[in-house]
């Protein structure tokens, strides 16, 4: 027979410290890139260098209907997520990459972008510069509607 425990043992939990010391009015800057297709929306924070990955959360992790993947609501739980988990690792402010699918499909991101970056703005993070680096070709392939145009 094996020997009963006496109690339950306590474990004491460690609080994580990520780079230099900081003062607590000082802000901590990350790059969050957003990535809103119409199929999904990314929402991954690195480091300053935009070398290390901090959290990377997607809208398909949160919700089960495959359709809701794109949605804003699965983007702004996403967005709730990646503050929460910034918030711990200590980073207070974010650099925000907004990028659509680009190249010769559409250029626009999906409504899931600004619904992520609001949540983001209202869970806590301040917010440094915003940028739109959607991939535009300088030189794009032919659309995919023959010599003659769209028939209507």
């Amino acid at each position: 027979m094996a020997a009963r425990r006496k109690g339950k043992v306590k474990k004491e939990e460690e609080q994580v410290v990520m780079g230099p010391p900081v003062r607590d009015d000082e802000l901590v800057f990350g790059i969050c890139h957003i990535y809103a297709s119409f199929n999904d929306t990314f929402v991954h924070v690195t480091d300053i260098t935009g070398a290390e990955t901090m959290v990377r959360i997607t809208g398909g992790m949160e919700v089960k209907a495959d359709r809701d993947q794109s949605s804003p609501y699965a983007a702004m739980i996403a967005a709730q997520k990646v503050a929460e988990r910034c918030k711990y690792l200590g980073i207070t402010a974010l650099h925000v990459r907004i990028r659509g699918t680009g190249g010769h499909k559409t250029r626009t991101p999906a409504p899931g972008a600004q619904s992520a970056l609001r949540a983001l703005a209202r869970n806590g993070m301040r917010i440094g510069r915003v940028e739109d680096v959607t991939p535009v070709p300088t030189d794009t392939t032919r659309c995919g509607r023959g010599r003659r145009g769209k028939r209507v």
